[in-house]
Formats: structure tokens, C-alpha cells, sequence
């Protein structure tokens, strides 16, 4: 079947919902991972725009964003939740996507930072911040175990929302020396939280609460929400 029928049979599915667009990705390596050698759009756009505790974020092709909205939602809200009062307080974002987490405690903080190793995340992260109308984020491109050692605002509390394999263990202690009271910690690998925990509560931080979050329904996948208060 060549592409152009495709393209067509697939707008003419009866959906739901509106087709955004149909890509074409070529990926000659023999690696399974995401990447594009060369991407054509076939037909529509290559991004999205997906809707979460009333806020609107762009999501681009390569830039992470929870795939199940509904639960999102929920585990958006349960780091709110763990949170708590965010008013006039300084926030790291570490590991931060496209700025969803960090977007949502904006409105009622007095600043927060996005730290993000993926570039069209960050580019995604500030469209998403404009889009919002929200001026008083900021997203970095780079290593948080680089990018740490360059911050100088002094945090209130630190959210952590690593990916599978956890925190890169030079780059806990670093974020531990900020010293803050509160750090929330959304993990979707359960083993990789027990190991960074044993770091977090040897540095004298305490996991007070968890909670798990079934984000992909009839497999074993969890998202699990931690809040670490310093002893």
C-alpha cells in the first residue's frame, strides 16, 4: 500500500475525535528507540494540543507527555496535592518535559524553573508557558547534572520527575545540597524510587506518603507519587 492510500483510508476512519496529522518516520537503526532519520508530514500538522487541569500544552513528536490524559489529570493533581501551598515560593522543576508539572503549580508560585535535557521539550515547554499566559516560568535545556551546579535562586521545594532509570546518582546529591523542606518525586519505575530513597532519606529526608498511580490499565506499569519531608 503506498503512503498517499494510507494517508487516505486513515482520514477516512469514522473517529471520535479529529485526525491532527499522519507522519511518516524513518528510523534506519537497528536500536530500538524513538528517534527520526527523516520525518514527512503526509498530511495535518506534527504536533497536538492536549487540554489538563485547564491549562493547554503543545505536544510535539519527540517531546514526552503522558499518553493516558485521563490519568495524567490524576497524577498531576496528586503532586498539587502533595505540594500543598505553593504561593510566592521558588520551584525546581527537574526532569521537566514540556513544562507540565511546572505549569500547573505556576500560577499561584512565585517562580518556577524547568530543567529538561530534551531541546524541542524545552521549545515545547515555553510555547506551552506563553500559551498559557504565564510569565513567571523559565525551562533550561541540558543535564540537570550539569545545569544544577548553575542555578542560583535558592529553591522552596523541588519536584523530581526523572526517567525509568531514576536520578543520576552524581546528580542527587547535588540537588539534595540545595536543602530544601519539601521534595515531591514522581517515579514510573518502583524499583528506581526505593534505590534514589535510600540516597534522599540517608541525606535526612523522610518519605511521609505515597501513592500509586494506574496510568496504563491491565499491565503492570505504574506511576507512583512520593512527598519527602527533611527530618
Amino acid at each position: 500500500m503506498q503512503l498517499a492510500e494510507l494517508t487516505e483510508k486513515l482520514k477516512a476512519l469514522p473517529l471520535e475525535g479529529s485526525l491532527a496529522g499522519v507522519l511518516h518516520i524513518t528510523n534506519d537503526s537497528l536500536a530500538d528507540v524513538v528517534q527520526s532519520d527523516h520525518t514527512e508530514v503526509l498530511y495535518g500538522k506534527d504536533w497536538i494540543t492536549e487540554k489538563l487541569l485547564g491549562l493547554s500544552f503543545c505536544v510535539t513528536l519527540f517531546s514526552f507527555f503522558q499518553t493516558n490524559s485521563r490519568g495524567a489529570e490524576l497524577l498531576y493533581q496528586t503532586v498539587r496535592d502533595y505540594i500543598g501551598e505553593t504561593n510566592q515560593k521558588v520551584i525546581f522543576d527537574l526532569y521537566s518535559g514540556t513544562g507540565t508539572i511546572a505549569q500547573i503549580l505556576a500560577p499561584v508560585a512565585k517562580h518556577v524553573t524547568g530543567v529538561e535535557i530534551v531541546e524541542e521539550a524545552v521549545e515545547a515547554a515555553r510555547v506551552n508557558a506563553k500559551l498559557n499566559g504565564l510569565d513567571n516560568c523559565s525551562f533550561i535545556a541540558g543535564d540537570v547534572l550539569k545545569v544544577v551546579d548553575d542555578l542560583t535562586e535558592k529553591p522552596d521545594l523541588i519536584v523530581l520527575d526523572p526517567p525509568r532509570d531514576g536520578i543520576h546518582p552524581k546528580a542527587l546529591p547535588k540537588i539534595i545540597a540545595f536543602d530544601v523542606p519539601t521534595i515531591v518525586y514522581v517515579s514510573c519505575k518502583p524499583t528506581s524510587l526505593v534505590r534514589d530513597r535510600e540516597v534522599l532519606e540517608a541525606a535526612g529526608y523522610r518519605m511521609v506518603k505515597a501513592r500509586a498511580v494506574d496510568m496504563f490499565p491491565a499491565t503492570g506499569g505504574i506511576e507512583t507519587v512520593a512527598l519527602f519531608l527533611k527530618k
